[in-house]
């Protein structure tokens, strides 16, 4: 069964950084495009950062472009999402997805991983 776990959330404060990780196992994610989102109390999941299925293509949300950077490592099934600059309004918890293709949308996603809360301080 396709399994993504989370890891890294923390209590930050402002300005800090963090590293989350999310590993793939159980299934062959090695050509699906990989994402984080995040969700806030009472707001919609939005997209944080998408990376295609061989590292060459990224895409981030408007809120973290400049301080967010996702990777990913075929090898081990693994991407990461490294935070700096980390702000109080990017406290939320944070889910990996993986679809077949590098979607905007949540909905358009069909692994997911249980969550990793991230609270920023201020």
């Amino acid at each position: 069964q396709a399994q993504l776990l989370e890891s890294g959330g923390g209590l930050v404060q402002a300005g800090d950084s963090l590293r989350l990780s999310c590993v793939a196992s159980g299934h062959t994610f090695e050509h699906y495009a990989m994402a984080w989102f995040r969700q806030a109390p009472g707001r919609e999941r939005e997209l944080v950062a998408a990376i295609n299925w061989n590292g060459e293509r990224t895409d981030y949300g408007d809120s973290v472009k400049g301080r967010f950077t996702i990777s990913r490592d075929v090898a081990s099934n693994t991407i990461h999402l490294q935070l700096d600059s980390l702000k109080p309004e990017d406290t939320a918890v944070y889910y990996c997805a993986a679809a077949t293709y590098m979607w905007r949308l949540a909905s358009n996603y069909n692994h997911w991983g249980p969550g990793t809360q991230v609270t920023v301080s201020s």
